[in-house]
Formats: C-alpha cells, structure tokens, sequence
C-alpha cells in the first residue's frame, strides 16, 4: 500500500469509507424519528428527561469511546476499532424490537454509542489519513456529508415506516441489514490508513517532541490548554444540544402538534438533508477561505434557526427553520473537526480528534438533560428557546477565542 495522501490518489479506499460513514448514519437515523414516539404510546411516558434518557445514556457513552477509540487508533490501527464498532451494533435491533420496557430502549443506546464513538470516528479519521493537509476540509466535509445524509434518510424511511406498519418491528428491519453489510464490509474491503498519518508525522518532525505528547496532556492540550481548541470544544459540545432537541423533542413537540410520524420524519430529515448536503460545500469553502468564518456564521445561524421552530406554527414554516438550522449545522460542523486536525500533530491527531469529539458527544448528555428539564419545568416551546440561547452564547464565545487554523494563512500557533 503508497503512503501518498490525497483524495484522488486513494479514492477507491476513499469512496468505500464514504459508503461507511453513511452506514453509520442510517444506523442513528433509523431511531431518530421512532424511538421517541415509540416511549410515549407505547411504554406511556410522559416526562422528556425520562424519555431523554435514551439520548443521555448514548451521548455519554459515545463521548467517552470517542476518547479511548483515538487512542486505540494510534496504538492499533482504525481498521480494527472500526469492524468492533460494527460488532458491538449487531444486538441493537434485536433489543428494540423485543424491548418490554423503556430501560432495555436505553441499553440499546448506549451499544448504539458504542457504534457511533468508534464506527464514526473511525472513519473521519482515516479520510484525513488519505486526503492530507491541503485536503482536510473537503475530506472532513465529504465525511460528514455522508454521515448526515445517511442520518436523514434513516429517520425519513423509519418514519414512512412506522406510519404504514406501526411503530414495531418494521421500521428497525433497515437497522438490522445495515448493521450486517457494515461488519462485512469493514473486514473484508476496508483497508488500514494509519501509515499514511504515520508518513506525514515523519515529514512533519523537526527535531522536537511536538509529536510525542503522553496521553494525559493530549488531554489537556485539547480541552483547556489551548484556547483556540478551548472554544472549538465548547461549541462542539453546545451544538450537540440542537441534536438533542431534534431527536428527544421535535418527534413528541410535533406530533402533539397535529403532524404524522411520516410528515415529522421529513422535517427532522430536511433539517439533516440539509446538514448534510450543505457540507459538500462548507467544507470545501473552509480550504479557501478558512475554518473560522463559517464556524462562526455558523453557530449564530443554526442558532435562529432552532428559537424559530418555537416562534413559527404550521408544517411549511417548521420545514423553514428546520432548512436554518441545518444551514449553520453544515458551516460549522465539519469545520470544527477540521481546525482540530489542523491544530493537532499527526502523531496524535487521532488522540486529539477524540478529545474534541468526547467534549463534543457529552453535548448529547448535557443537552438531553438541559432540554428535559426545561421542558418537564416549563415547556417545550421554552426548551427549544433555550437551546437557540445556548447557541448564540457559544457563538459568542467562538468569535472571541478561536483562531483561524487554515495552515497557508492561519493564525494560531500551535503547531
């Protein structure tokens, strides 16, 4: 196998894991519009920090696989933390199908964080193995185009789904094919990427210890002892939030509402649609122009957006500010992995990545329990309002702090 990074010069390995990321995302997708209706008609709860508990367990979990699955990359290659992703999600249609009551829901996700924490991570991880620097953001932004399309045509098919057949078995058959071609797949076609990042830390060393951080203060480095990771950290934990708010609330907020599953599954699929399509080109844009302006725009954006679903009544204005929403998700999220893999040294980018990515999945926990218990105290309308609030803060923090990290005209220095 060449060590030669670039897109093009290893684009059937690139392709392949463009396939798996979509896996991943029509893995997560599959629940999104089901799972929450599923605990109020059918296990009869009433409270959404209860019913967010699913969201909370999986949030969590993926935060802290996100953590370990980097460092396991580095020590043992993406290929084989990627196919023990895909094992760990092969009971997860099983339990959701036979699940008797709300807590086997809840253990379903937290596999399903397993899943994500690896499966995802390791595939963003390898794209920018075989892009290269000069690449970074269009690899990053193909990522997670495919992740979050795959994402929006989950929750869209389970909820035409549900709405034909009901809310059980059919709608986790998809699940459960998906799941299956993952693993196979994983073993069989996907190859190791980890000598092209080990190639690009030999070209990159000058003769200090950049590259040779412990684990601890990898840690520390991508949490707190940079100010510029410090805020990419933080608004990848509070835009979490807005998909917290998606998944536990929008299915519940809207059908209460007088929407079908079907007509929810495509307001919550146009806003990952749009996420996810949006960022074939955010993430090339921030190759151009750099990370920091569509991080920023993109947070106050994605911001509006969500205070808007609280603010508008009725199916078309709710798909409006659901395409806002997904606006500014698509300029800012692919371009936070990106100043993380631009700011970390090759030699532990993947360490890095899922320090970023633990901060940035524990949003999930903290979100769900932020919107249950404004929702729960106050309302669900208040909940969404909240989370918009949350979002135009953390943007406010982002344009103090964080610095441009693009490596032809960036600011920060810390590599």
């Amino acid at each position: 196998m060449s060590a030669i990074q670039g897109i093009r010069e290893n684009w059937q390995q690139f392709v392949l894991q463009l396939l798996m990321v979509f896996a991943v995302g029509l893995t997560i997708g599959s629940e999104r519009t089901v799972v929450p209706v599923l605990g109020r008609e059918v296990f009869g709860l009433e409270s959404l920090l209860v019913i967010g508990s699913f969201v909370l367990s999986f949030g969590f979990v993926k935060a802290l696989l996100n953590l370990y699955g980097g460092k396991w990359a580095d020590t043992y290659g993406r290929k084989p933390i990627l196919s023990l992703g895909w094992v760990v999600a092969l009971p997860i249609p099983v339990v959701l199908v036979f699940a008797t009551n709300w807590w086997w829901v809840t253990l379903a996700n937290v596999l399903l964080g397993v899943n994500q924490g690896l499966a995802w991570s390791m595939s963003v991880n390898a794209k920018i193995d075989l892009a290269g620097d000069t690449q970074r953001g269009l690899a990053v932004g193909l990522d997670e185009t495919f992740g979050y399309v795959g994402v929006a045509v989950g929750g869209w098919i389970s909820g035409v789904v549900a709405t034909a057949y009901g809310l059980r078995p059919e709608p986790f058959f998809l699940l459960a094919g998906v799941v299956l071609v993952g693993l196979l797949a994983s073993i069989l076609l996907v190859e190791e990427t980890k000598p092209y990042a080990d190639a690009e830390a030999d070209a990159a060393e000058s003769g200090d210890s950049d590259g040779d951080l412990p684990f601890a203060e990898v840690v520390k480095q991508a949490t707190y002892g940079d100010r510029t990771l410090f805020a990419a950290a933080q608004a990848g934990s509070v835009e979490k939030f807005v998909d917290a708010l998606v998944w536990i609330a929008f299915p519940l907020y809207f059908t209460t509402r007088g929407l079908s599953v079907a007509e929810v599954g495509v307001v919550v699929g146009v806003y990952g649609g749009v996420w996810g399509v949006g960022q074939l080109y955010t993430g090339r844009l921030a190759d151009r122009i750099g990370r920091r302006p569509p991080i920023v725009v993109g947070m106050f954006i994605a911001g509006v957006g969500t205070a808007l679903t609280a603010v508008v009544s009725g199916y078309w204005l709710w798909i409006g500010a659901a395409t806002v929403t997904g606006a500014g998700m698509a300029l800012l999220y692919p371009n936070l992995i990106t100043v993380v893999g631009d700011a970390a040294h090759p030699r532990w980018r993947a360490q890095g990545l899922g320090v970023y990515r633990m901060w940035r999945d524990a949003g999930y926990g903290f979100g769900a329990i932020f919107v249950g218990l404004l929702a729960d105290l106050v309302s669900i309308e208040a909940a969404i309002l909240g989370v918009g609030v949350a979002m135009l803060l953390s943007g406010l923090v982002t344009l103090a702090w964080l610095e441009e990290t693009h490596p032809n005209f960036g600011t920060h220095g810390t590599r």
